[in-house]
């Protein structure tokens, strides 16, 4: 990922090229040698936008990284006093927070927490109560704020000057619909906690968390209608079949050692990146952008959908429940395999028969945990997300360099993001002074 933004540099093939006498700012004004900085993935802007250099709208800062660095570290200069410098601090030694990759859009956030209470209704105090509980246990939010972040980087293209009423209202509806398949989730999982508070079934019992999630699918249903936009409904709807096409083939493949990768990211794909690649997509349907770009935005989500699955996978083995705010291993243990898993039972054999045992013996688990960590089941996983987080950045090649874009990308890309998250997060947790989880050896 490159973000840039100097009014003497452009684009070319394979590298970075700095303007000399054509800009009248003399030669390598800049103070790089074209020759210092290859540009990773060559991007290809529509013909609008081609070796254009966005330097304003981004206060004339560049920032490229250079091939002599490692991944973290980035070369930056200001463009207005043609200073140049480097900078190689490892950004990695600084996590990065959710919160800080959508800031752009904080404000989008703070109406949208606001409203969504409001469009829960106000007929049934018990279904009231319940949407309290579950929305007040805050969460990132993340589905209604690429919804966001997708709006405004498509609404520039299309030359909206602000969000239509159409996509506050759907960020309002994923958040209701993904809210709505929690509840579910729970249920099914038998979960005791979500988000470090009990779920809607150990407070109200399993039939009234049932009829609550199917009385937020019902409403988002509802408000998704009013859209009167028979693509965006039927993009929709399809999320909610994937839902349940996912908790199908889930169920049906619990301690099946013989689960194909495949078959996990198909499974993944409908329980997880269906909706935010829906979510991605819709936005760029309202804001009146080009069918290529609408595309591109519900490959963005696909493809981020599925590397956030197979990074919540990995914490699950690296974090306490403390820190996932729900049990850690819980997947494992209900016959859950997921990457990390799939990954191991390639390298240890006596991995499969802890599992065809379903863990009946004392400890077992934590045995089948450290295996699945010291067989590189869990680094494997971490370059699938690391993948998928690339293939996702691909697909904003088409959008002009924004504060919108460069949330969209990760900031310093959701490679970097995922690096963090696992398996480092497990070791920085570690060095704290604190263990992932009983009886595991943090990796």
């Amino acid at each position: 990922m490159i973000s840039l933004a100097c009014p003497n540099a452009e684009f070319s093939v394979g590298r970075l090229k700095l303007l000399g006498p054509r800009r009248s700012v003399g030669s390598n004004r800049c103070g790089l040698s074209a020759d210092a900085v290859q540009v990773r993935n060559f991007v290809r802007w529509d013909k609008n936008y081609a070796g254009r250099c966005w330097g304003p709208r981004l206060k004339g800062i560049c920032s490229v990284i250079s091939s002599a660095q490692s991944p973290d570290a980035t070369l930056s200069f200001n463009a207005r006093d043609s200073m140049a410098s480097v900078s190689g601090t490892s950004k990695s030694s600084s996590p990065i927070s959710v919160s800080s990759l959508i800031e752009a859009v904080s404000d989008d956030m703070q109406t949208l927490n606001k409203n969504l209470l409001s469009i829960v209704g106000s007929e049934n105090q018990v279904l009231i109560s319940a949407a309290e509980q579950i929305f007040g246990a805050g969460g990132k939010r993340l589905r209604p704020a690429l919804v966001f972040l997708v709006s405004r980087a498509t609404a520039e293209i299309a030359g909206l000057r602000d969000l239509t009423l159409q996509h506050r209202r759907l960020a309002e509806i994923i958040e209701m619909i993904h809210t709505a398949s929690l509840i579910h989730d729970d249920v099914l999982d038998d979960s005791g906690l979500r988000r470090g508070k009990e779920t809607i079934h150990q407070i109200y019992g399993t039939r009234v968390a049932v009829l609550a999630g199917d009385f937020m699918f019902a409403q988002s249903s509802w408000y998704l209608a009013n859209l009167e936009n028979l693509e965006v409904i039927k993009l929709i709807s399809q999320v909610i079949k994937d839902f349940a096409s996912g908790e199908i083939k889930q169920a049906s493949s619990l301690f099946n050692c013989d689960i194909t990768l495949e078959d996990y990211l198909i499974k993944s794909y409908y329980k997880t990146a269906s909706l935010i690649a829906a979510s991605t997509k819709g936005a760029a349907i309202f804001s009146g952008v080009s069918s290529n770009i609408r595309e591109q935005m519900f490959e963005y989500g696909k493809n981020l959908g599925l590397s956030f699955q197979v990074v919540d996978d990995i914490l699950d083995f690296t974090q306490s429940e403390e820190q996932l705010g729900k049990p850690a291993g819980s997947d494992l243990a209900n016959g859950n395999l997921t990457a990390p898993v799939i990954f191991a039972l390639e390298q240890e054999p006596k991995l499969r028969d802890l599992i065809d045992s379903e863990f009946s013996e004392p400890g077992s688990l934590d045995t089948a945990i450290e295996l699945v960590s010291k067989s590189g089941g869990i680094k494997r996983a971490q370059d699938l997300a690391r993948e998928k987080a690339e293939l996702a950045i691909r697909s904003l090649q088409y959008l002009p360099p924004s504060e919108f874009r460069s949330s969209l990308e990760g900031r310093y890309g959701w490679g970097t993001f995922i690096k963090q998250l696992a398996p480092i997060a497990g070791s920085w947790f570690a060095k704290q002074g604190r263990t992932s989880r009983p009886g595991m050896r943090v990796p």
